[in-house]
């Protein structure tokens, strides 16, 4: 299993690298699509779960969040947001008329799964259009992939204390210091590769970015567990074999970037 993770990673790094450096509407079109399988993926488990979400006001609404993010920037794309809320309301209150009974907790679920995934996958694209911004989306990648790998490896073999037994049992706060720790220092070496390129990255800014990811994303992997761990849900579709669904493998990117967005424009811009 490890050897065929390992296989699809050599082939999507090329491929998410070459999206990341055309940018622009290339960029945002493949986010959109990525989150917009995840929006589904969200619909299909809450309505095997029993519920009854709106799948084009979900799927509709979190891609166009992003396309218009890239478009109009923040002032803009918040209007669809906004639309996009009455819409769901109407949706639902539609559904109530015509039988039901449980579309208050279906207008819940629709606006969530939309806001949750199309406004913080948004954030891909805020990121890369910021000033070298090729190079801040390559460092914020990074970190989360490393501290999701180093939980992993270090809690595999060095792991006694459980982090969030009911809803990760594997996870262990040993797994999660060291994913902070490899994340930290092994970003620290990169960025300063990166800093050959460009004046704007360095090692200071890329450990403080890679430590605040690695100390805050994996709440991300977490939040999507807890949806397929009361549904009963292992995986969130079978999109990349090996790896899941969309929502699989957008947990903890899903904070990471945006987390990353602010601590560039807090303290770094």
């Amino acid at each position: 299993m490890l050897a065929k993770r390992l296989q699809i990673v050599i082939i999507l790094i090329p491929i998410v690298v070459g999206l990341i450096a055309a940018g622009g509407w290339w960029f945002a079109g493949a986010v959109a699509l990525l989150i917009g399988i995840a929006a589904w993926e969200y619909w299909r488990i809450f309505s095997e779960g029993g519920y009854a979400p709106s799948l084009v006001v979900l799927v509709a609404g979190a891609m166009l969040l992003v396309l218009t993010r890239n478009q109009f920037g923040f002032i803009g794309s918040d209007i669809f947001l906004t639309v996009f809320l009455l819409v769901a309301m109407m949706y639902h209150v539609i559904a109530f008329e015509h039988g039901q009974k449980h579309a208050a907790h279906d207008f819940a679920i629709t606006v969530a799964g939309m806001v949750y995934l199309g406004w913080l996958a948004a954030y891909f694209v805020s990121l890369r259009n910021l000033p070298d911004g090729f190079w801040w989306l390559m460092t914020v990648l990074p970190a989360s992939w490393l501290a999701d790998t180093g939980a992993y490896l270090v809690g595999s073999h060095f792991g006694k204390h459980k982090f969030a037994p009911l809803i990760s049992p594997k996870k262990t706060w040993e797994g999660y210091l060291g994913g902070i720790l490899i994340s930290t220092v092994s970003i620290l070496l990169l960025s300063q590769l990166w800093h050959l390129r460009t004046p704007l990255i360095t090692p200071f800014k890329g450990g403080v970015l890679a430590f605040c990811i690695a100390i805050l994303s994996p709440m991300g992997d977490l939040g999507i567990s807890l949806i397929k761990r009361q549904f009963g849900v292992k995986d969130s579709g079978k999109l990349i074999p090996g790896h899941g669904g969309a929502m699989d493998r957008l947990d903890s990117l899903l904070w990471a970037v945006p987390i990353g967005y602010y601590v560039i424009w807090f303290f770094f811009s």
